[in-house]
């Protein structure tokens, strides 16, 4: 009798089981099935698009229309980082650079024409970041692609520099030399043919750390491990764009066989195979989805408030594994004559560094706040002040004082732990300076916004308003969802973690769907 009622127990055991393994399908495919069709549209997007950012010199050469883009990517007054700066060399010699490369303009700002000149095709191969003029080196501008000189009649020439990474942050004077600063050294020259390399010194507060967003966005990105950790992250967008097709093919199939009445075996042969490739490239892939979707949940708002100033460790032999301690970090400069010191924004705050660039430290007074996406303006206006420009917005800072006056809001700035938007209402992403009295920062947002005197800044004329956008912008726009926001409005700022969110449910649902009902199955002849 006892050996019957156990056999019992664990007939009812089994029983209860099933039967929650049963109720636990049914969840699993309903959430697999009805997240995942939106979801595949969606993924299909941020798939292509992360593959297109993953190589950005590749497609640098490709343009796309702002006519095929929502109206909220029309310029307008030099918005969207039409302009980054200018360059005031004489009354007939005014230039204005920016995203969509170099104009030239006077002092009167009744004349424009483009100059760009010798810039290979593509509008973000002409994106300029900074530019100067010394009588020995001639005209000259800092782009994404490396430093280029203005020779006539040919236009822009491309400058052979003995560095490895040649994107360039910023590119200042000292005296008649040449201050060229990529993400990573800093190169100084007089004549543009030879250059002296220098590597900055570790601070000696410096430990071997990186912030969470760039370990996290290095993650994502797959460049953590190089090149074969990019390609191996563009072979999870393939798996992603294969799965998104299949699965919407495992939908909508049998409705398209139904209606033209098909029942062959030929047909019925389709929508197994696509089963089984859709099952066996989902199981072998979901955990490197899974946490790519996871990594890119926090590179955006508002989980990227949860890590934007977190610490942590560097891990060995990675791209972030590197022995100049400035890798990646330097974003602006300039040479304070007074002073005589150099004045460094990096990723990791500003720093300070003599002349024959022996150290590094940081000030001893306050910092004014810099976005997490960098320093766009960094200007001497006087012996000891700067002005200081990011998406945090604009500020005056005494070197000497530590003294910072919040110029968009028209109050003194004080640091206070403040958590909400990482970014400011005052988006600055360029400035503009002839001299004290005519300054104009470059709202991303509002265009154009003057900070000192009344005089009007040049009206944007038809050319620039016409100006493409790179394919790799519009892909990021796609990527973090920003050109859903004529849709959506201040709510698209939910898109990536729902998106993210939504993924996780329709991988998670998905595996244990293929685990509980498909594993092992033995394939249907046919």
């Amino acid at each position: 009798m006892r050996k019957v009622r156990n056999v019992i127990s664990i007939r009812r055991y089994k029983v209860s089981v099933n039967k929650n393994k049963i109720r636990w399908i049914k969840r699993f495919k309903v959430w697999h099935k009805w997240p995942a069709i939106v979801m595949s549209f969606l993924a299909l997007l941020f798939a292509a698009s992360g593959i297109v950012m993953n190589h950005r010199t590749v497609f640098a050469s490709i343009n796309v229309s702002r006519k095929l883009l929502p109206a909220d990517y029309t310029y307008r007054n030099w918005n969207l980082d039409a302009i980054k700066g200018s360059l005031f060399l004489s009354e007939d010699s005014v230039f204005i650079y920016g995203k969509g490369g170099v104009y030239h303009s006077n002092e009167d700002f009744d004349t424009f024409s483009a100059f760009n000149e010798g810039f290979e095709k593509g509008i973000d191969n002409r994106s300029v970041v900074a530019m100067q003029y010394t009588p020995r080196a001639g005209l000259v501008a800092g782009t994404l692609n490396g430093i280029f000189r203005y020779d006539n009649p040919t236009g822009w020439n491309k400058v052979n520099l003995p560095v490895k990474n040649q994107r360039i942050t910023d590119v200042a004077l000292k005296g008649d030399t040449l201050l060229v600063l990529t993400r990573d050294l800093l190169l100084t020259s007089t004549d543009l043919k030879y250059f002296d390399t220098h590597q900055l010194p570790a601070p000696s507060t410096y430990k071997k750390e990186t912030t969470w967003f760039k370990f996290l966005w290095n993650l994502h990105s797959g460049e953590l491990f190089g090149l074969a950790g990019k390609l191996f992250v563009d072979l999870l967008g393939i798996l992603v764009i294969i799965l998104s097709i299949t699965g919407l093919i495992h939908f909508f199939y049998p409705k398209f066989i139904k209606k033209e009445k098909r029942k062959s075996t030929k047909y019925r042969s389709v929508k197994a195979t696509n089963l089984r490739w859709h099952n066996v490239l989902g199981y072998l892939g979901v955990v490197f989805v899974l946490s790519n979707a996871l990594t890119g949940m926090f590179l955006r708002p508002p989980l990227l408030i949860a890590i934007a100033n977190a610490k942590i460790g560097i891990i060995p032999y990675t791209h972030l594994d590197n022995i100049n301690p400035w890798h990646d970090k330097l974003r602006k400069l300039t040479w304070n004559t007074k002073m005589q010191r150099y004045v460094f924004s990096t990723s990791e705050g500003f720093y300070l560094a003599d002349e024959l660039l022996n150290y590094m430290a940081a000030p001893k007074v306050a910092q004014p706040p810099v976005s997490v996406m960098g320093c766009n303006a960094l200007q001497q206006v006087d012996e000891d002040e700067y002005l200081v420009g990011s998406f945090s917005g604009l500020f005056s800072w005494k070197l000497s004082t530590g003294a910072i006056y919040n110029l968009g809001a028209g109050e003194p700035w004080h640091n206070q732990a403040k958590t909400g938007r990482p970014i400011s209402d005052h988006m600055v992403s360029g400035l503009l300076y002839q001299d004290n009295a005519n300054i104009w920062y470059s709202d991303y947002n509002r265009g154009v916004v003057p900070v000192s005197g009344n005089r009007p800044f040049l009206a944007m004329p038809t050319l620039v308003e016409d100006t493409p956008m790179s394919l790799w912008n519009v892909c990021l726009e796609i990527h973090t969802g920003r050109i859903f926001e004529w849709l959506l409005g201040p709510f698209y700022i939910l898109y990536v973690p729902l998106s993210g969110l939504s993924m996780l449910v329709v991988l998670v649902s998905g595996f244990f769907l293929w685990y509980w009902i498909h594993r092992g199955k033995p394939k249907r002849k046919t």
